[in-house]
Formats: C-alpha cells, structure tokens, sequence
C-alpha cells in the first residue's frame, strides 16, 4: 500500500468535509460552525498562532465518532479512519502544518465563510477534486439502508481513493450521514 499520498489535499479534504457535516450546514455531527468564524473567534485568544488547527483536531474527532456511530464495516476504511501508516504519516506532518500555519491561513478564511448544500460543487470551488472524481462519484450509491456509501473495489491508498471517500459524503443527505468507506487489502 501507497503511503505517497498528498498529505495536504487529505488535510484539506478532510476540512472540507468536516466544515460541511458541522450542525450549521449538514448537521450530522455536533459541532456548530467550529471551523467557521465563531470557532476563530474562540479558540484565537489561547492559541493565537495555531487556533485553526486546534479548531481542526476538535471536529475531526467528533467527524469521526459520529461516522463509527453510524457505520463501522470491518475490514474498511474511511476519510477518518485510514490505514496505520497513512494515519501515521498525516500525524507526522501536523508538526509541519503547524510550524506553517500562516501558509494555511486564506484556506481556513475560505473555509469558515463555507455555505451551500452540495459538497461536490464545494469540493470543486475548493480546486480538490477534478472531472475523473466527479466521474467516479456519479458511479457511487447509498447502501440498501442508507447509511453508507460502498466505494467499488479495494482501498489502495491513491489520492483518488481518498477524494473519493471525501466525495461520497456527499451521498448522504442534510441530517442524514451516509459514511463512505472503501474494503482494505488483506494484510
């Protein structure tokens, strides 16, 4: 398995989707617009340089508490849960997103004004993904009792497997998460 992915679109689609699911706009976790202005305005004054990821950290744990909630496959992965060497790598890189932080900073403006209720119109503005995504994604459906999102064949660890992932959120509905989520490989 690949761990070659480009850790900075992960972050970022993983923002995206995160700021989208908050109870402000999709409402399936409990976070209320903690990726947008207000969430700023409160984690600024204790972390003055790195309140955004601090805001960050905070609604992808519950992101993914609520997608183990609602769907946990065994043997799979999602945008929350990915391989051990993915996650691995991704938390080894924060350091670096924070000593950075001031690089992230009109992609997290961006981020707090979001509005809007398509995610793939979302993701598109936010340049991270492209036609050939778009393309797959047109191919994905809800499960049979709609809280999923079965990605076709096995997770390999692409940039594509993971905006994928990213994109089929965008299955689910307003009040209705459907969790995308790939088959691993057998170790």
């Amino acid at each position: 398995m690949s761990t070659d992915l480009d850790l900075d679109r992960l972050l970022k689609l993983r923002l995206v989707v995160a700021r989208f699911g908050e109870m402000d706009l999709a409402k399936w976790w409990n976070t209320k617009g903690q990726l947008g202005r207000l969430g700023a305005a409160a984690l600024r004054r204790g972390f003055p340089r790195t309140h955004r990821f601090a805001q960050a950290r905070s609604v992808f744990a519950v992101a993914a508490h609520r997608c183990t909630e609602v769907f946990e496959p065994p043997g799979c992965v999602t945008l929350w849960h990915l391989p051990e060497a993915v996650e691995e790598s991704f938390d080894a890189r924060w350091e670096h997103w924070l000593d950075n932080a001031g690089e992230w900073t009109s992609f997290f403006e961006k981020l707090e004004s979001l509005s809007g209720s398509d995610l793939t119109e979302i993701l598109r503005a936010f340049e991270l993904v492209e036609g050939r995504d778009l393309e797959a994604y047109g191919k994905l459906r809800r499960s049979a009792e709609g809280r999923a999102v079965p990605l076709p064949g096995i997770f390999s660890g692409t940039d594509a497997d993971v905006v994928l992932l990213a994109l089929g959120f965008a299955r689910g509905e307003p009040s209705a998460l459907a969790v995308p989520y790939a088959r691993r490989a057998e170790a």
